[in-house]
């Protein structure tokens, strides 16, 4: 009960303040010699000074030395206990109060991160270890009669080259991360295991590590080609009102050693998983500096390694960093390059906080009954007669029956849980002191009063409505009656015609035929000849006649020209001769004939053989009755004067 009291003191100061920084932690390891490899007899070229701090020779002055100050040192002699009891452990508390935490294991290949995670059967690693302890403290805190209801489920991933691949389901592709409103990091599609023993966690976790791809290459017989993560979740659901729940996460991380493919002598695939590894871990060094430096932009979206640890670097989880690192030379650079980073991560700031939120089924939607949506008066004539009685002799009986009926959470959903939380305390101080009256938060009486108001919004509103739809149709009525009197007034009878309007007929349209002036002077020269000439002078049109003295005058519509039958023969003569025997060249003399028309003309001649009349030239592909009427137009006169009518 103390602990569960402590948990709720520790969620309210939380709430309205923001969550205080927490440093990313470091410590170091260093793994013993390896019997059986290259410079096994060589003195290491790192010492450790301290507990916390170590030195490496400088590799540009051999007379000195680098020194680096850790949270935490662990020598060749230090056991997998000494490196969990004194790193991991304490952050396993923070689980219980909604709070997440992660474990990362960093270093080069060859380096002892898989060991120091998982370990052996003799000497179980830092996993193992937070599994037992971590379902110990659920089992104690869940237990009846404590506060607090708690489960655990576990997700194991891996991501190799760049895909996220779920170990406890290999049958499934390549997952995608996503981020959730309130900026946690999710995995849709990750199989998630009910654990409630270390035999539960064992019968899935030890077939999952199976599926991690693993290889040989001359540094490590069984090199991690992949990052593997462990995602334990930890839920908490209050048994008593408020019934508030938590979620805590746990990552336990063992990141792939970076590589130096000159000493691994990876080739093919192996090579090409060195890539993406060595890729993923420079992005990581990347997001540090970012962090570190203050930048507004963090590149976590440039991998999947860095996405999916944007809570433990720079989020809100308590971070523990593990590097390891070898005492030979030949991994000097690599020790070195290790020993930098963490120097860098070990400036990260992280602000860990408390995931604290109502359960769903007390923020349900509010049902109520008729009888509270209505006012006093309404609700009394919707009564019956027996109720009515019944609520004359028991009024007070009756209003504590609604507020049974009514809970104090129901009408809060979309109230901030800080603000719920100040609230139900106020309500708690006041009943304490005796304070008559119906609670703070049972407000049936103002949601009946909003209720009714919007009611009576749209009631006017569908009036104001109404109205406007009524003086439309008036209008459209007076409308009707104006133009029924126009009509009795302009149109007595129906077969009567309107005085005041004229019946037009659409005019055909006119055109104008320039003839040559040789064909004019010619039949000028003739007596019997009757060639007019249109001229246009201003609006009037006249028709003047060449053995006339006088202008006569016409309508307008007397446009068409009269021409001798004997020159339209002649003219059509002229166009068949040409298109019996005119080559294409000559065809093409002629108007509307362009090169197209006069090789389909050539064409048909040679199949069909030569033209009866000019009518023919309908039956050429391509040549509609439109076109040879204006071909027609366009071509007799000139053809008649004996003029080559092309174009000029």
């Amino acid at each position: 009960a103390e602990a569960g009291a402590g948990r709720c003191r520790l969620s309210k100061i939380g709430a309205g303040r923001r969550p205080p920084p927490a440093r990313v932690r470091v410590a170091v390891r260093l793994r013993p010699f390896v019997d059986g490899t290259a410079g096994a007899s060589d003195p290491p070229c790192v010492r450790g000074m301290d507990s916390c701090s170590l030195e490496i020779a400088n590799w540009r002055n051999h007379q000195e030395t680098l020194k680096y100050q850790f949270d935490a040192f662990y020598g060749e002699r230090s056991t997998q206990q000494d490196i969990y009891a004194g790193s991991v452990q304490p952050i396993l508390r923070h689980l219980l109060e909604g709070q997440n935490a992660s474990v990362l294991a960093y270093g080069p290949t060859g380096a002892g991160k898989t060991h120091t995670m998982l370990g052996s059967p003799e000497q179980p690693g830092v996993i193992p270890r937070a599994l037992m302890d971590l379902l110990q403290l659920t089992r104690e805190e869940g237990t009846e009669g404590r506060p607090w209801a708690l489960s655990v489920t576990m997700s194991y991933l891996e991501i190799y080259q760049e895909k996220v691949l779920d170990l406890l389901d290999s049958t499934s592709g390549d997952l995608v991360i996503r981020e959730d409103c309130r900026g946690n990091i999710l995995i849709p599609g990750l199989t998630q295991k009910p654990i409630t023993s270390f035999a539960d966690f064992e019968r899935h976790f030890l077939p999952a590590s199976r599926n991690r791809t693993v290889g040989a290459t001359r540094l490590n017989q069984r090199s991690s080609r992949s990052h593997a993560v462990l995602l334990v979740k930890v839920d908490q659901r209050e048994r008593l009102a408020p019934f508030r729940q938590r979620e805590g996460k746990l990552y336990l991380i063992d990141l792939a050693g970076s590589e130096d493919n000159r000493r691994t002598g990876n080739k093919g695939l192996r090579l090409k998983e060195s890539g993406a590894i060595n890729a993923s871990l420079f992005v990581l060094g990347k997001v540090v500096d970012a962090l570190n430096q203050g930048l507004p932009r963090v590149p976590y979206r440039d991998s999947k390694l860095t996405r999916l640890l944007q809570d433990s670097l720079g989020g809100s989880a308590h971070s523990i960093l593990i590097a390891n690192i070898a005492p030979e030379r030949h991994f000097y650079l690599d020790t070195v390059s290790a020993l930098n980073f963490a120097a860098r991560t070990k400036e990260v700031i992280n602000r860990p906080f408390t995931n604290e939120s109502l359960q769903p089924h007390v923020l349900g939607p509010v049902k109520l009954s008729q009888k509270e949506l209505l006012g006093p008066p309404e609700a009394k004539r919707a009564r019956g007669p027996e109720e009515e009685e019944i609520g004359s002799l028991g009024p007070m009986a009756a209003s504590a029956s609604a507020s049974q009926k009514l809970s104090p959470l129901q009408k809060l959903s979309s109230m901030d849980p800080a603000m719920l939380e100040r609230l139900l305390s106020l309500d708690r101080l006041l009943a304490s002191q005796g304070s008559q009256g119906p609670p703070l938060l049972s407000t049936p009486k103002r949601e009946r009063m909003v209720l009714m108001k919007t009611v009576e919004e749209k009631d006017l509103e569908i009036e104001r409505l109404k109205m406007k739809q009524k003086e439309l149709e008036a209008k459209v009525l007076a409308q009707k009656a104006e133009d029924s009197k126009e009509k009795e007034n302009h149109c007595p009878t129906i077969l009567r015609p309107l005085l005041h309007r004229t019946v037009t007929v659409a005019k055909p349209l006119k055109k104008a035929v320039v003839m040559p002036l040789q064909l004019i002077q010619e039949q000028a020269a003739s007596p019997n000849a009757e060639i007019h000439i249109l001229k246009n002078k201003g609006r009037k049109r006249k028709l003047e006649s060449l053995d006339a003295p006088e202008p006569e005058e016409k309508a307008e519509d007397c446009w068409e020209l009269q021409i001798s039958p004997e020159l339209l023969a002649h003219g059509r003569q002229k166009i068949l001769d040409l298109l019996n025997e005119g080559s294409a060249r000559d065809l093409r003399s002629l108007q509307r004939i362009g090169p197209k028309k006069a090789q389909l003309i050539v064409g048909w001649r040679e199949l069909h053989g030569p033209f009866s009349q000019v009518e023919d030239l309908e039956r050429v592909e391509g040549i509609t009755g439109k076109q040879m009427e204006s071909f027609l137009k366009a071509n007799i006169l000139g053809l008649a004067a004996g003029q080559r009518c092309g174009p000029s």
